[in-house]
């Protein structure tokens, strides 16, 4: 079982960067496949963007791709999610989600096991 907790949110003016953080519990880190989602208010959560394991494959969701990037430091425990060129339709609650088993379709959140508690990006115009 893992624990995570996100981390880096905030407010920040359209155009404007944010790098979130999630740091995982536990020693099995390096086996775990990787993904951020975000819920803004009165919308389903949404996929943004997955990462392999061990860091070697990366999805990105088309409406971010260009501008957030997504990685993986298993010696940190710790995905990351940099967020550049923000602009005011990404304000949501990130989310940062696990699994050890890939997911058979890329972004499906039933796929992930564990979840964070969420960290709120509000970007203004």
């Amino acid at each position: 079982q893992v624990q995570l907790v996100e981390s880096g949110g905030g407010l920040v003016q359209a155009g404007g960067s944010l790098l979130l953080s999630c740091a995982a519990s536990g020693r099995t880190f390096s086996s775990y496949n990787m993904g951020w989602f975000r819920q803004a208010p009165g919308k389903e959560r949404e996929f943004v963007a997955s990462i392999s394991s061990n860091g070697g494959s990366t999805y990105i969701a088309d409406f971010v791709k260009g501008r957030f990037t997504i990685s993986k430091d298993n010696a940190k425990n710790t995905v990351y999610l940099q967020m550049n060129s923000l602009k005011p339709e990404d304000t949501a609650v990130y989310y940062c989600a696990a699994t050890v088993v890939p997911p058979l379709i890329i972004g499906m959140s039933s796929e992930y096991d564990y979840w964070g508690q969420g960290t709120q990006v509000t970007v203004s115009s």
